[in-house]
């Protein structure tokens, strides 16, 4: 909550000036005991960070300050430095900080960054810096860069791969509408509900490639009931072919966690 002070008289404006000043130099003395020589602030929602006034006595005892970073960077930073986040000067001590031989900003492109190498406890992070022409072309590459990383981890978790172009969607629908028509009752309806919702997968596929879905999944399924098993969409050549020839696969945990959460 934000709070607004009004002091009409000089001598208390006089005193207030004077307290603060001697706050902010108690806080100082603690950063320069701890041998603090770089301060990386989280950005504050209400109002700065740090005042004129700190920041002037933080040079005076040369510290660079790295103000508003936003608060969901912070763990990330601290995993990288190998350093601990600080909420209060009672915390502010030697072994809470972190080593680094060298940090400094630099120019990149007309913007400005701050670069840390060096760091003695390092974390097993990595930064990616995307640039791009606007905000959307940066966005998307955000978003193809996080789809890359979370094949990448869904291979370290499952080291498994299966055909892509939804082969294994469609080849598990026909398999349980081949159960449900040996079932009788609400297990047949069941089955053939799931096996109906399967389908959908390779339908959406077809559907953004720019083809005719209900022509396309009906091959497909044609296709994997004559022993297919590998045929999936190929969606650079608008057909259906071997999607393991084409080199076109998934990680087996994305479809195992789509069933099973499903």
């Amino acid at each position: 909550m934000d709070h607004n002070v009004i002091v009409s008289d000089y001598a208390a404006m006089d005193r207030v000036l004077k307290e603060e000043r001697t706050y902010i130099l108690n806080i100082v003395k603690q950063i320069k005991k701890a041998g603090c020589n770089v301060l990386l602030v989280q950005k504050s929602i209400l109002r700065d960070a740090v005042s004129d006034l700190a920041l002037h006595f933080l040079d005076k005892i040369k510290v660079m300050v790295v103000k508003d970073i936003e608060r969901e960077d912070i763990e990330f930073v601290c995993k990288s430095l190998g350093c601990r986040p600080i909420a209060s000067l009672d915390h502010f001590t030697p072994e809470n900080l972190s080593n680094a031989e060298l940090v400094e900003e630099i120019g990149f492109s007309g913007s400005r960054m701050v670069k840390i190498t060096g760091s003695q406890n390092a974390g097993k992070t990595v930064t990616l810096l995307v640039r791009g022409s606007n905000k959307l072309v940066l966005e998307e590459a955000d978003r193809s860069i996080h789809d890359a990383l979370c094949v990448v981890r869904c291979l370290v978790r499952k080291k498994a791969l299966v055909a892509g172009g939804g082969a294994p969607e469609i080849e598990l629908a026909l398999k349980l509408a081949a159960l449900a028509d040996k079932s009788e009752g609400l297990d047949a309806i069941c089955l053939r509900a799931f096996a109906n919702s399967l389908e959908i997968i390779p339908f959406t596929l077809a559907e953004n490639a720019g083809l005719n879905p209900i022509q396309t999944v009906t091959e497909l399924r044609n296709r994997h009931a004559n022993g297919e098993i590998s045929a999936g969409i190929n969606v650079r050549k608008g057909t259906i072919s071997d999607i393991l020839e084409e080199n076109v696969v998934q990680p087996l945990l994305v479809s195992v966690s789509a069933i099973t959460l499903a």
